[in-house]
């Protein structure tokens, strides 16, 4: 014990053999003797204002400047508290010391005994392998794990944050030290510089990539860990955000994606996972480099089936009725780990997690209903298959039929190619959804039947999201509308709903004339494909001018061609907001 002896017979505090370990002033020191000089005549717990009164001065409350000494003690991880029996891992305001009582820490009673707490790294050398240089980083990334629980007040109290961050430098100029005594290129290091990726990108690379090699769905995926490992503050938190958003270099680049999940309370939470081609790159760099998944759109543009639609809005960027928004909120919430769970138990759903939903949107032209089913991909994540009903009869004559069973039959395939699960949206299936003929009939209403009837056992087998879109609901034959687990009209929008979408669609740095009104445009009863016609005319027209100035009879000029056509309004994609 001649190291706490020492320092506590020493009478020049800074003389003691331990003073230089423990990286503090001179009057923090005194306060860990008066600690120490108690903790082993038997009191364990230090009254803090007791300790501060008889070692600095009563006189004018002198005592209580001192306060930040003590703090920092704390924070070093010498002394921790006692309140109620239990030791507080972390404090924050300096006043509330005054009430509680302090110990020694496991980390000071250790120096005490030992006279050293120095970190003894193994002898610098080069790595052999990739995975001895992420077992270094992956050490790094616990240690940033650590010292943001202990910021949070929830680390273990023989920690101190003063240590874990001395840790943490002593690491990170190894691993830097290592890798330039390394020959052999480490794939990861190459792959940072190829992307050019700052310290904070490579933190939460790493943190995904450790993820990924425990095989976990664990807290290092979840969007506010990771801010926590780069942060120091919360004005970091708030701006490294941006980092994990839509439009970073993370994302852009698809080095990093997420999933969007609703929670039990309503909210969206995202959880973060390395793209699949950058982890095959990382985990087996020296294996030749295959195509064994391939892309999707790649992949449709070899057949003539199918469109590969690419979602650019979610369903916060379309009009919706709040009973359609409902019932997709609904829907999406399938994901949700609590609400699978449920329906597990109760034998609703089997050991697949995704959505199983077979959906009609029915409703008049313009009103929605394919951008609807883009954004919900959007959304959930998910690609887009798109298939035109309409053309089924024109594909091939006298083979509809066969045609009919090959829709599902490619579309199988190429998700087991491309190892996704897209939605299948099936535009136009008013053919497929009528009514079927009765009695004999002619062969060509033999042929629509049996197309009919490939088509209801196809419906029957699905599995994933299915779409289909119709503009009359009332035609549709019964045995199809039963396979059909939702059912979403799509109505034509109230002057609420066109106020609205006239408000998004126009452009914002357009010029407009003195005392323009959307109101005087709402009145008008138009679908949301109708209002992104005429805003697209009218656009036109002005662009043209000298004077480009958008005025209301420009609008109104537009409108009046479109309501007065003798056509049906434009077949639209839907609109956005």
């Amino acid at each position: 014990m001649k190291y706490l002896i020492d320092f506590i017979e020493t009478k020049d505090v800074t003389k003691a053999l331990i003073y230089e370990h423990l990286k503090c002033t001179k009057e923090e020191a005194e306060l860990i003797r008066y600690v120490c000089k108690r903790y082993v005549k038997g009191m364990e717990e230090i009254s803090v204002l007791e300790m501060l009164q008889e070692i600095f001065s009563e006189k004018d409350y002198a005592y209580l400047k001192k306060l930040a000494l003590v703090k920092n003690l704390l924070d070093l991880g010498w002394i921790v508290q006692i309140s109620f029996g239990q030791v507080k891992a972390h404090e924050t305001a300096q006043l509330e010391l005054l009430s509680v009582s302090v110990s020694p820490s496991i980390s000071l009673l250790r120096l005490l005994e030992e006279g050293s707490l120095e970190i003894f790294l193994p002898e610098v050398k080069p790595y052999t392998d990739h995975l001895e240089y992420l077992q270094d980083q992956f050490d790094m990334v616990t240690l940033l794990h650590k010292i943001a629980t202990f910021k949070q007040g929830f680390a273990d109290n023989s920690l101190s944050i003063g240590r874990l961050k001395n840790k943490l430098t002593l690491l990170s100029a190894r691993i830097e030290e290592r890798v330039k005594m390394t020959q052999t290129p480490i794939v990861v290091e190459e792959f940072f510089k190829e992307k050019g990726l700052d310290e904070k990108e490579k933190r939460i690379f790493l943190a995904l990539l450790k993820e990924e090699y425990s095989g976990g769905e664990g807290h290092f995926r979840d969007m506010n860990t990771l801010i926590e490992l780069i942060s120091f503050d919360e004005y970091e938190k708030i701006k490294n955000r941006a980092l994990l958003e839509d439009g970073s270099k993370l994302i852009t680049e698809e080095i990093i994606d997420y999933e969007e999940i609703l929670n039990m309370f309503g909210g969206v939470s995202r959880s973060f996972y390395l793209q699949e081609e950058v982890m095959q790159r990382i985990i087996h760099p020296t294996k030749n480099k295959k195509v064994n998944k391939l892309k999707l759109d790649a992949l449709v543009q070899e057949q003539e089936i199918f469109e590969y639609l690419k979602p650019t809005t979610t369903l916060d960027d379309v009009v919706l009725h709040p009973k359609t928004r409902e019932t997709l909120n609904t829907l999406i919430k399938q994901v949700d780990k609590e609400v699978f769970k449920k329906l597990k138990e109760w034998g609703i759903k089997d050991k697949r997690k995704g959505i199983d939903a077979r959906i009609i949107f029915y409703g008049a032209a313009g009103t929605g209903k394919t951008m609807t089913a883009m954004s919900l991909a959007k959304t959930l994540k998910k690609p887009i298959l798109s298939f035109d009903c309409s053309k089924i009869l024109s594909m091939y004559v006298g083979e509809s039929e066969k045609n009919v069973r090959r829709i599902f039959d490619d579309f199988k395939e190429l998700s087991l190619k491309a190892k996704v699960e897209p939605i299948l949206l099936l535009n136009e299936a008013d053919q497929f959804l009528g009514a079927r003929s009765e009695g004999a009939g002619s062969s060509a209403d033999k042929m629509h039947n049996q197309m009919q009837n490939i088509f209801l056992e196809q419906i029957e087998r699905f599995d994933g999201i299915l779409i289909a879109t119709t503009n009359l609901l009332g035609n549709i034959d019964k045995a199809f509308s039963r396979r059909f687990n939702y059912k979403i009209e799509f109505k034509k929008p109230g002057k609420r709903e066109r106020i609205r979408l006239w408000q998004f669609m126009l452009p914002e740095n357009a010029d407009y004339e003195e005392g323009f009104d959307v109101n005087s445009l709402a009145v008008y009863d138009l679908t949301g494909g109708q209002i992104n016609l005429i805003l697209k005319n009218t656009a036109y027209k002005v662009a043209v001018r000298d004077e480009s100035v958008f005025t209301l009879q420009d609008f109104l000029e537009e409108i009046q061609k479109e309501t007065g056509s003798s056509f049906d309004s434009e077949k639209s994609m839907g609109f956005k907001i």
